[in-house]
């Protein structure tokens, strides 16, 4: 399968330069409004690069797969307005749309250009009442099939979080805590839910993805790096705005990838928008994190 790449992030894989993933969803308008959406852009793509790697925005433009974007097809993808899962590629590939990548297609990309760590704000998971709905996100799956390192600041704290690292589990993906012991809320530090693995380091997560390389894994592992204490919304202050971003998404009959902006909005004004600088500021520790994890692969 061909991917296409920019100038910028071919030169850096044939050149043994380290490279970052990035999805294009958190950096559309469907995932932050403007020009949220373009600060949070510009910082991800700066963390990247101040680590020494190189960021590699993905998305659909006119059909073709995009593993970093050249810079006139910036204002395409901050403006998209299709929003597009693993699932959805083989269409709209087929019909030769424009669209940005969520965290299943993300991880797909990366998997099929040799990128093996892809940066993002939270991935999906099981969504409150998926033992009635089976409302699970492709994240989880994606995770599971494609050998690259997510890294993340947990899962969006609307979703049903202990049932999330079950399914995980039940994929045998790993969950790494970076420096934490319990996994992360997105906007908190800790849901209290405890993890099985800690790490220090970037060095370490490098050293346990070469050995899940070589234990014949085929896919990935799943990085838990909490938000910065000065950007954290306390889970007890969030509570409420989770609560009326979820009867949002209900009352508009919105469910699986559909729900998730509206839920998010619904969020923001809950909160005074305290929920869009935690949005940046989580991102842009992932991809800081994600490229000294891309670096310390390449020395391990």
């Amino acid at each position: 399968m061909k991917i296409q790449m920019s100038l910028e992030v071919a030169a850096a894989l044939a050149s043994g330069t380290p490279v970052v993933a990035l999805e294009s969803t958190i950096t559309s308008k469907m995932g932050l409004p403007a020009p949220y959406n373009r600060a949070c852009f510009d910082r991800v793509n700066a963390a990247i690069r101040s680590t020494g790697a190189v960021p590699a925005v993905t998305a659909l433009i006119d059909g073709e797969l995009w593993a970093g974007i050249e810079p006139h097809h910036e204002a395409r993808v901050l403006a998209a307005d299709e929003k597009l899962a693993e699932r959805d590629l083989p269409v709209a590939m087929a019909a030769k749309r424009t669209g940005v990548t969520t965290v299943s297609a993300t991880v797909t990309i990366a998997g099929l250009a040799g990128i093996g760590v892809f940066a993002t704000g939270g991935i999906g998971g099981v969504h409150r009442g998926a033992e009635m709905s089976f409302d699970v996100s492709s994240d989880l799956g994606a995770m599971a099939r494609h050998p690259v390192i997510v890294v993340s600041a947990g899962a969006k704290a609307f979703l049903d979080l202990p049932k999330t690292l079950e399914v995980l589990e039940t994929l045998s993906v790993p969950v790494i805590g970076y420096q934490t012991d319990t996994f992360p809320a997105f906007w908190s530090r800790s849901s209290g839910l405890p993890l099985n693995h800690r790490v220090e380091s970037a060095a370490e997560i490098a050293a346990i993805a070469t050995a899940n390389a070589a234990l014949g894994w085929p896919g990935g592992m799943l990085v838990a790096n909490p938000i910065p204490h000065d950007a954290e919304i306390p889970a007890s202050d969030i509570a409420d705005a989770i609560a009326a971003g979820l009867a949002a998404a209900e009352q508009a009959g919105a469910t699986g990838p559909k729900a998730t902006p509206k839920i998010l909005a619904a969020i923001a004004a809950a909160t005074d928008s305290r929920s869009i600088p935690a949005n940046l500021a989580l991102a842009e520790s992932n991809a800081r994190l994600a490229g000294e994890i891309a670096a310390a692969l390449l020395r391990a």
